[in-house]
């Protein structure tokens, strides 16, 4: 391979890694936001958060599986609604029965109301003339 060749593979593979990265970080970045929309949901549905305050239960928090979900736990003969968040809140929503139906509900309306926003801007792109622009120049 000549040099040119391999400073080509080299700024290709720099190029492939910087993408990579910034698409990681725009992955990191969402998820950190729908963390930060449920959470703000479970407790708005009565889900109480306790911080992982101390490296044992931080060690304890890693081990709830699935991270970020919604799991059922049995606790003292009784069923608890768990959501862990080892990553970005370093802590655990608990709920009871009652919770848990009321966290349903709130989800379920807040996906109404996004679907309704999206139809909304939708229709109204497609209601746009765009044809009064013109054209969008010779890099199309």
């Amino acid at each position: 391979m000549n040099g040119n060749m391999r400073r080509w593979n080299g700024g290709l593979a720099a190029a492939v890694l910087i993408a990579g990265g910034a698409l990681a970080g725009g992955c990191t970045a969402i998820q950190r936001d729908d963390a930060f929309k449920t959470e703000r949901t479970l407790a708005a549905a009565g889900f109480q958060m306790k911080f992982a305050d101390t490296s044992a239960k931080v060690q304890s928090l890693e081990t709830v599986q699935p991270q970020r979900s919604i799991v059922p736990r049995q606790q003292d003969g009784q069923t608890r609604f768990v959501y862990a968040d080892a990553e970005f809140c370093k802590c655990m929503y608990v709920g009871t029965d009652k919770a848990y139906e009321r966290y349903s509900r709130l989800a379920l309306v807040q996906k109404i109301q996004q679907a309704q926003l999206q139809t909304a801007e939708a229709n109204e792109a497609a209601s746009m003339n765009w044809g009064m622009w013109g054209g969008w120049g010779p890099w199309w």
